[in-house]
Parts: structure tokens; C-alpha cells; sequence
């Protein structure tokens, strides 16, 4: 077995009392002393909630063609972004199926940068490079060299604020600037995963714990993965592994609307268009108990008492009760009467919208 790897902060989190777990071949924080639901709480109540989000993976794409690569390799529309702009959207195999969900960042017309998932980075990194040789261009795994932070909550401007060269207010929603933190360049972007304003940070390690530190200082406060994922949960954020993955198509996922089928020829467009002409093989739902219990990943989902399907991610939110995202039959993804199995009793549920609770993103 290989020995994990730690990011620039690990140091910072034991002293802190993180309680340290295996993720995506790191070591990270699944929670700090408080507890995840007290880390939960501040993020949702006006705090600012600091993340080391490290595992994940950052690729830069650059040369005449970056354009045209990335319009061929990715779902959404590249050649709609602007200079300082982001948008979510996805790498797909010729299946029509996952490879995996991206951020993507324009710098400029030759200039691209993108943020994957920590458990897909060398997949990704491989996939792009060698779909790379059929263009004028250069992907760069930067990945080891950048510290990424998430800083999240209503509170997240005024501790962010004095560290930045720029006035953050100018960064609008799944906006960012080119920045000066610490001395050194970094880029901060208005983006996130919990349905709270804030900000995701990419630093130069050197740099990362002055900035931690120096945002703690400020009145923010460590979260760890635990509570990352309650919040993120509330909103029906897609996860790769659970919600997304090489078995199901943008058509299944509900993410047709990254899924642009009138850009142009892109990887997988085939199979989608042809999985879209054909219905979905299986949906997906959300879903909220109206009896007592804690929805769990894998846990089984009933329709009129007959077996449907699996829930994906489920958790007890403290602010919707117990609930639920999961995948169930096309025939039942309109049924009323729903049922999730917990220790082996059927505990009724809802059919619901999304996202269980309100999102405070700034748009």
C-alpha cells in the first residue's frame, strides 16, 4: 500500500486537533475538536469556514489551440467564457459516461485552467494529454505545487479581504482575479460547495501556511471533510463516486445543462445525444424522509414496496431533517409513494426540489 500524501497543512491540522483520515490518497482532516455538526453550523450561520481542499487537482491548458482542445474534450461551452470567468462542466469517455466534473477557469484566449477531482487527477491528467497530441497545446499538471483553500460563509470577504492586492466586491459569482497574496501570485474565484458566498484560493504551497494562518488570525475557522460534505449535501451537489461516475451519462446525472449538444463534436456527444433519444436508463431524485432515521449511501429506495433503486448521498441535515439524493427506475421517479430502507425498516419518504435548503450563493 502506498504511503499517503500530506499537503502543506498537515502540520497545521494536527496541531489543531484534526482527526487526520485517509481521502483520495491524502491524509486530511474528516473533522477538528468542535465536531463536524459545530464546523457545519458556523459555515451556515455567518461564519467564514476555512477548507484545505489540497487533494484536488489543478491543470493548466495553454497554446494557440486551447480552445479547440478544450471544446473537444469537455461538455460545456469554453467559447462562451469570458476573460475572468468559470464554469462547472465535465470530461466524458466515448460511452457518454464520467470521467469526471471540472471547474473551468479562463485566463484567456490561449490560456485555461482547470480544477478536477483529487481521486481522478492522474486519469484526468492522462486523458487530457493524450487527447492533447491532436492539438497546438499544453496541459500541465500544477497540482503539487498549488495549495487550494476553500473559505466559505457570509464572513468570508472581511477575512479574505486584507490579505488580497484587489477589491474582492468586483469579483462576481463564478468570477476571479489574478491576485497578489503574500507576495506571491495567486487566483481567487468566487466559487464553492457548500451554497454559501466565498471563495476558493490557489496559492503557491510556500505561502500556505502564512495564509491559514493569517485567515484563522482574521476569524475564520477550520472545517473539515465531514461537515464539507453535509453542506454540500443540502445543496444536491453532485459527487464523483456517487452521484457521477464511468456508469452514468449527463442524461441520467441531471446534468444536461452542462452538457451543451449544439457547441459542436465533443467526446461522448454521440452517446449522449443517442442515451437522450432513449430516455434514461435510471433518475436521479431528491428525496426527504417524513419519518424518523438517517438516510446512508447505498441504502435501498422503494416504490410501492417494490425495490427501485440505491441512495447515493443521504445525511440528517439540522436544518431539512433526514435526506436523500439517489437513483431510482425512470418508472418510478414520479411515484408518490417512496420508501428508503434503514436497519431494516422502510421509512417513508418524499419526493422533493433541490437544494433541501436555501442557498445563499451571491449571484
Amino acid at each position: 500500500m502506498s504511503e499517503l500524501a500530506k499537503t502543506p497543512l498537515f502540520s497545521e491540522h494536527v496541531a489543531m486537533g484534526g482527526k487526520m483520515v485517509p481521502f483520495a490518497g491524502f491524509e486530511m482532516p474528516v473533522q477538528y475538536k468542535s465536531g463536524a455538526l459545530k464546523e457545519y453550523t458556523f459555515v451556515r450561520e455567518g461564519g467564514a469556514g476555512i477548507f484545505d481542499i489540497t487533494h484536488m487537482g489543478q491543470v493548466r491548458v495553454s497554446g494557440a489551440e486551447a480552445l479547440a482542445f478544450l471544446q473537444h474534450v469537455t461538455t460545456n461551452d469554453v467559447s462562451k467564457l469570458a476573460d475572468g470567468q468559470v464554469h462547472y462542466s465535465a470530461l466524458l469517455n466515448n460511452a457518454g459516461t464520467f470521467i469526471d466534473d471540472i471547474t473551468t477557469y479562463r485566463i484567456s484566449d490561449t490560456e485555461y485552467y482547470l480544477c478536477i477531482n483529487a481521486a481522478n487527477r492522474h486519469k484526468d491528467v492522462a486523458h487530457l494529454q493524450g487527447e492533447a497530441k491532436r492539438f497546438d497545446v499544453t496541459v500541465s499538471d500544477e497540482s503539487d505545487e498549488t495549495t487550494l483553500l476553500a473559505l466559505q460563509g457570509a464572513a468570508a470577504q472581511k477575512a479574505l479581504q486584507p490579505l488580497v492586492d484587489g477589491d474582492l466586491e468586483n469579483i462576481g459569482y463564478y468570477r476571479f482575479a489574478q491576485v497578489v497574496i503574500g507576495g506571491a501570485d495567486a487566483i481567487v474565484s468566487r466559487t464553492g460547495y457548500t451554497g454559501e458566498d466565498g471563495f476558493e484560493i490557489y496559492i503557491p504551497n510556500h505561502i500556505a501556511v502564512d495564509v491559514w494562518k493569517q485567515l484563522l488570525a482574521n476569524g475564520a475557522e477550520p472545517i473539515g471533510l465531514a461537515a464539507r460534505d453535509m453542506l454540500r449535501t443540502e445543496m444536491g451537489y453532485a459527487l464523483y463516486g456517487h452521484e457521477i461516475s464511468d456508469q452514468v451519462t449527463p442524461v441520467e446525472a441531471k446534468l444536461m445543462w452542462i452538457t451543451k449538444l449544439d457547441k459542436g463534436d465533443f467526446i461522448g456527444k454521440s452517446a449522449v445525444e443517442a442515451r437522450k433519444a432513449e430516455g434514461p436508463r435510471q433518475r436521479l431524485i431528491a428525496l426527504k424522509l417524513t419519518g424518523r432515521g438517517i438516510p446512508r449511501e447505498h441504502y435501498r429506495v422503494f416504490a410501492d414496496g417494490v425495490d427501485t433503486g440505491e441512495v447515493t448521498s443521504g445525511m440528517f441535515s439540522p436544518m431539512a431533517g433526514g435526506v436523500a439524493l439517489a437513483y431510482v427506475k425512470p418508472e418510478h421517479a414520479e411515484t408518490a409513494a417512496l420508501a428508503i430502507e434503514i436497519r431494516g425498516n422502510k421509512v417513508e419518504a418524499e419526493r422533493t426540489t433541490l437544494p433541501f435548503v436555501r442557498s445563499n450563493v451571491r449571484r
